[in-house]
Parts: structure tokens; C-alpha cells; sequence
């Protein structure tokens, strides 16, 4: 794939996340081309990965414009995720979540059984909120299945996994199957804006962009007696790389995604340095600070610098510099803060112009714009966009972990895996990484370690 290829008010999900959290192969099947839901009739939703995100999710599907949106199927890991997160859920939408005994599926094979329910060519959806280490398989299995895609980020934690996606996309394109990636600053009013500023020559020629997420994150503790290694490795997914790619390529994709929009562009390379404090009991396989410099193939640069430090300057912006002035591109939370200075100056006293606030937060927008998609038949695979974002995480993430240069096209190219088998897990199964005498589980060694 070429690097230079170029794009073109009401309950927050946050909110709902808080309270959900205190109620706790693509070829071989023929199928008609799919259309966007018949008039009046009510879309079918099938959730796979019942936790907190998820369950936010959902709840921008129900409150998008003109949703007739019924969620009739859930499938998690684990039983009590799933009876939490329905509860949650039935709570506040009452008939609009129809989901019977028979509809609810626990396992690592219960994404089919939810996806099963639904019907082909008819305007329905998977929801895929799980574990990026799931997503590739559970994409195809929906694509061959003719129904539409939801797939949170991230979408893959290795480069095959990515051209998994990116194969699963191009299938979903021969089908009309619809697919949303949930890289959701792109449906940002406010940032649209601050493109079509930016194309019109207001900042003058992009010279480097910056991103910031600063802010405190537990440590993982040593695995308790009563739990296997496989089970708490998926619970806590953010804290392995097999599971998740690990906490910063999980997390910072968003402004990854954001930092190639602002260029138009994928990054020929990049390269970073990554740490830990030295008071860390930290166990994952995670760092706590990062940063990484991205170079695009006009040679212009993008940084993001991550610290997951308590008690520390927090910081949780998108900014960009262009020859003539600089602007803000996000804010907190991913909040559309937008705003252009006079000149590299950032602070108040310096705005030019600034965006008002959003009608709709970015989840919310994503979802009005995905189901007037579907309704209206248009247009829509954000697919392969979203892999070679994720692609760019990885390369960054290597670079990290490697301690040297990674490429657009080595990173394409790769063939690692973090854990090949993880398609034909079960509960039996064994996971594919222990922990040491200390509970302290790998931890990548620059210079030696290798992800690509």
C-alpha cells in the first residue's frame, strides 16, 4: 500500500460509561447485496464486547438522529459483563432492548451466535466493541455474514492483523456491507472546519503537528491464585499486547488518527523512545511515557508525547503549526476544541477565531452519520482509513519497543503476530504469555525486543 495515498446535547458516552460501569472466512457465503433498512422498520443490533465501552455505544446508537435502532443480541467473554451491561442498558431503554435468554451468548465463539441473528442485506449491525486482538476475525465473520460493521478502536495489534482488516474491507466494499471504524474525531464538526480552514491556506503550509494525552493510570498488580492467566489477561486487556497491542496503541490511536488527517497523508517513518518511572510495580507489558516523531513524504513532522504518571502535568490536546499561524485541532476527552491563533502562540489572548461548541460530541456524530448511511443506502467503509491509522500506531509503538526506525512499508510488509492461535481460543485454553516469579509479565527491551 502506498504511503502517500490521501483522504479526502445529549448524554455523553462518558456519562453513560460511568453509570454502566456502577451497574455492572470471508469467502463461502452468497449472499444478496445489502441495502439500508426498510422504511419503518427497526434495525437490529447485536453487541460483541458487553463492557463499559460497549455499552457507551450502544447508547449513541439509541440516541442517534432518526434511530430506530432495537439492540436483540449480546455475546461477551464473561456472563457477568454481559447480565451487568444488560441491565444497565435495559435501565434506561426499556423495550429498546430486546434481548432475549436465547440471544444472550458467553465465550470466545458467542460472536457468531450474536452475529447469526441478524439479517443479511437488511440494514442490521455488529456491534464489535471487544479486544483489537479479536476484531480481525470477528470483522470477516460479519462481512461474510452480509451484515453491517460498528468496530471500535483500535483494529488490530499486528501487521497481519491489519491486513486482515484492510482484506475484510475490500470484501464488505464487493458486498455493500457498511462499515464504521470508531475513529470518531472524523465526524467532528469542529474539526472538519479546521480542514477546510486549513485547504484553503488560513494556516499556510503545514509544517508539524503535536499531541499530548497526559494523565494518571493504575499499574496492574500481580495476578491473583484464583484467576487463570488466560481470564486475567483478557480483563485486563489494556496491560498485554497480545490482547489489545498494548495500553498506548489502544488508547493514543485517536490521536495517531488524528495527527495523519491534519497531514492528508501516511507517514513514510517513525521513530520514538519509550520509559518507565523507576519507583514502577507496575506488571504489564505496558511503559508509562512515550513519544514518537512521525515523518510524512513531504518531510513535514508529527509528535505525540503520552505520559501515564498520577499526580503530574496533565495535558489532553491536538495542535497544529503551519508557516503563517498555528490552531488547536481537539481538546479534552476528545472534546471539538477548535481554534486558530495569530500566530505560534498558544493561549488565549492570542485566538483569531474560534469554533463554537458541537451540537452533537464526535461518538454522537459518528452514529448520525452511520445510520442515515444505512437508511438512505450511501456510501460508506471507513475500513481500510482505519487500518492505516492503525498502522501508523503499530509503526510508532515498534519504533518504541525496537529502539530504531520503522517504515510505512516494513510495517506493511511484517509478518508478526503476537499470538497466531488466538482465532481457536476457549476458556481451556492456555494463554499465550506468563508471568515471572515476581507476577511481572514481558516487558519489551529496546534494542533487543522485536514486533515487526
Amino acid at each position: 500500500m502506498n504511503p502517500d495515498t490521501k483522504l479526502p446535547g445529549k448524554t455523553s458516552r462518558r456519562e453513560f460509561l460511568s453509570r454502566t460501569a456502577a451497574a455492572t472466512a470471508l469467502a463461502g457465503v452468497a449472499l444478496p447485496h445489502v441495502h439500508g433498512a426498510a422504511g419503518g422498520s427497526h434495525i437490529r443490533l447485536a453487541i460483541i464486547g458487553s463492557g463499559n465501552r460497549g455499552s457507551g455505544a450502544v447508547a449513541n446508537a439509541m440516541e442517534a438522529t432518526g434511530s430506530t435502532v432495537k439492540l436483540t443480541a449480546m455475546a461477551d467473554l464473561y456472563e457477568d459483563r454481559l447480565v451487568g451491561s444488560h441491565r444497565a442498558l435495559l435501565g434506561k431503554f426499556g423495550e429498546r432492548i430486546d434481548v432475549p435468554s436465547e440471544n444472550q451468548f458467553v465465550g470466545f465463539d458467542a460472536y457468531k451466535k450474536a452475529i447469526d441473528t441478524l439479517r443479511p442485506g437488511s440494514g442490521d449491525i455488529a456491534m464489535l466493541t471487544g479486544y483489537a486482538g479479536f476484531r480481525p476475525h470477528q470483522l470477516e465473520y460479519a462481512v461474510a455474514r452480509g451484515v453491517n460493521v460498528f468496530m471500535e478502536k483500535s483494529f488490530a495489534t499486528d501487521p497481519v492483523g491489519v491486513r486482515r482488516v484492510i482484506a475484510a474491507g475490500e470484501a464488505a466494499e464487493k458486498k455493500g456491507v457498511k462499515i464504521a471504524a470508531g475513529l470518531m474525531c472524523r465526524h467532528s464538526r469542529n474539526r472538519q472546519e479546521l480542514i477546510r480552514r486549513i485547504k484553503a491556506g488560513e494556516l499556510g503550509e503545514i509544517l508539524h503537528t503535536r499531541a499530548y494525552r497526559m494523565q494518571g493510570v493504575g499499574p496492574l498488580g500481580p495476578k491473583p491464585a484464583n484467576k487463570s492467566e488466560l481470564e486475567w489477561q483478557t480483563r485486563n486487556f489494556t496491560k498485554f499486547l497480545w490482547v489489545s497491542g498494548g495500553l498506548w496503541a489502544e488508547m493514543d490511536i485517536h490521536q495517531v488518527d488524528e495527527l495523519c488527517w491534519l497531514h492528508d497523508a501516511w507517514p513514510v517513518s517513525a521513530h520514538g523512545i519509550c520509559g518507565r518511572a523507576p519507583n514502577s510495580t507496575d506488571c504489564s507489558q505496558n511503559f508509562d511515557s512515550f513519544n514518537v516523531e512521525w515523518t510524512f513524504p513531504n518531510g513535514s513532522k508529527a509528535y505525540h508525547t503520552v505520559r501515564y504518571i498520577p499526580k503530574c502535568e496533565g495535558e489532553f490536546a491536538t495542535f497544529v503549526h503551519g508557516t503563517k499561524r498555528a490552531a488547536q485541532f481537539s481538546g479534552m476527552i476528545h472534546a471539538g476544541t477548535v481554534q486558530t491563533y495569530k500566530d505560534q502562540r498558544i493561549g488565549r489572548e492570542h485566538i483569531e477565531w474560534q469554533a463554537p461548541k458541537e451540537e452533537f460530541t464526535p461518538h454522537q456524530a459518528q452514529w448520525n452519520d452511520f445510520l442515515d448511511a444505512i437508511r438512505t443506502n450511501k456510501p460508506f467503509n471507513q475500513a481500510k482509513r482505519a487500518a492505516y491509522s492503525n498502522l501508523a500506531t503499530i509503526m510508532g509503538r515498534a519504533a518504541m519497543h525496537m529502539g530504531r526506525t520503522i517504515t510505512w512499508e516494513e510495517a506493511m510488509a511484517s509478518n508478526f503476530q503476537w499470538f497466531p492461535g488466538k482465532d481457536a481460543l476457549t476458556h481451556q485454553s492456555e494463554a499465550p504469555i506468563k508471568s515471572d516469579a515476581q507476577g511481572r509479565y514481558p516487558l519489551p527491551v529496546p534494542g533487543a525486543w522485536k514486533e515487526i
